[in-house]
Parts: structure tokens; sequence; C-alpha cells
């Protein structure tokens, strides 16, 4: 089969040289920036994870990015949402959502939705990305999010983070487990909107993530699948547990695949 025909713009800027540094990367080529300067990304909410994931995406040449994050900015917000000025307190986030990300990278094709991810106003969304980022606060959106992927069979980074501890994985629909095998309940223990966070914890989850991503979409190293990673900043203790898919799932048990548990 004759490969696509890929957009050259991605490789340069004004002066040719926008992506240098990352196309010295051992393994990584100009066939690698191509497919992420025409892949797209999902991602649900810009804060102090989701923020961090499209700020490096952005800077790392993606084509495309859709973002949803309703609501105005509010004080606490700006320990960790680096997309967001002091300046703006009580005014949409959205607007600067899009401001900053364009500020960085003039070439991204860019859609800032102010409203929030839920069941109703995702499909569309989801059905038209190449990867989801799965970054927002509320297991609600988390759970639409995992159902909208798997019905639409588009990878799904998920990251997750509370005070100083955090968690990382990539779903795949048929080849991974799925959100709900992973959480089969709600957890009793989830915070949701209003969590103890350290901004730091957040920027960094949201930059493995985009590392997940960018590997999804380029096919450059290994992805998280089938693993999950969890780290406790505090101490700094990382592990790594194996996933299995859960056969009984109500979201993916009917795809084909592996169902090993």
């Amino acid at each position: 089969m004759k490969s696509p025909a890929l957009n050259p713009a991605p490789l340069m800027s004004a002066d040719g040289r926008k992506y240098e540094r990352q196309l010295v990367l051992h393994g990584f080529g100009p066939e690698h920036q191509r497919a992420l300067g025409n892949a797209s990304a999902f991602i649900a909410r810009g804060g102090g994870v989701g923020g961090t994931v499209a700020l490096y995406l952005a800077a790392a040449g993606i084509g495309r990015i859709v973002l949803m994050h309703g609501g105005d900015l509010d004080w606490p917000d700006l320990n960790r949402q680096i997309l967001m000025r002091e300046d703006g307190v009580g005014t949409p986030r959205a607007a600067m959502i899009r401001e900053s990300l364009l500020r960085l990278n003039a070439d991204l094709e860019l859609t800032v939705l102010d409203e929030n991810p839920d069941e109703r106003n995702i499909n569309e969304w989801i059905a038209g990305a190449d990867v989801v980022c799965d970054c927002p606060p509320t297991f609600e959106e988390r759970y639409a999010l995992n159902a909208a992927s798997v019905r639409h069979r588009k990878p799904m980074v998920e990251a997750a983070m509370i005070g100083m501890e955090a968690h990382l994985t990539v779903f795949v629909p048929g080849q991974t487990p799925c959100l709900r095998c992973l959480y089969p309940d709600f957890p009793v223990d989830w915070c949701g909107q209003s969590f103890p966070v350290l901004g730091a914890v957040s920027g960094m989850v949201g930059c493995l993530a985009a590392i997940e991503a960018i590997k999804v979409l380029t096919g450059f190293g290994k992805p998280l699948l089938n693993q999950l990673l969890t780290f406790d900043t505090e101490v700094h203790e990382y592990r790594k547990f194996m996933l299995r898919r859960d056969p009984a799932c109500p979201v993916c048990g009917h795809l084909p695949g592996e169902t090993s548990s």
C-alpha cells in the first residue's frame, strides 16, 4: 500500500530550525516529525495536567489540538495552570489557553471549547482525534472519555494526580485494559474538584503524558501499554504494575483481543 503524502510544513519555521533539537534524537527522524505534524489530539481540560500536555504537544509540533475547558479562572488555579495569567482571574480560561498555545506555536491548528467534557459533547471531537489525553479532575468526566475512546477505537493517555502522587498509562481499545477495567467502581477516596496539589507534580505527570502521546502518534519509543506507572514524589518512589483486561468489563469486554485476567 502506498504511504499517504505527508505535509512538510511541520519541519519548518521562519528559519527552518523549529524542531531541530528533537530531530537529532536517536531514532526520531523527519518521518516521525511529519507524522506528528499530521496528527491531532483531543485534550480534556487545560489545567495543571492537561495544560502541560497541550503546551508540550504544541512545542513538539503536533498539527492539531482540540481542548475542552470551561469556566473562569480563580486564584487557586494559578499554582498549577501554567497557560493562565494572574491578570486573567475572573475571565474565561479558554481564551487564555488559546492565547498561550498560539503564542508558543502559531502553526498549530487549535480549537479551544469553553465547556467541560461530558458524554453529551465529546463524541464528534474524539471521533476526529488520533489520541485522547484524559486529564480532567473528576471521574465522571474520565468515565465519559473512556467510554467514548473505546466506542471510537481511539488510544487514550490516562494521566492523573493528587497531592504528591500520580499515575500514568496508555489505553488502546482491544489491545489493553480500559479505565473501567482499572477502576470498575467510582473511587470512594477521590476528592473531585477540591484536591490537594503541588503544581510541579501536575506539571511532571503532564510532561510524561505528552511524551506518551507523542509515542502513540509517531511510533517512536514504546508507550506504556498494559503497564501502570505510579509515583510518589514526596519520597520519589516509582513503580510499574502490569495490567490485564477484564473480560466482564461493561465498556471494553465485548472487544476482540487479549482478555486474560
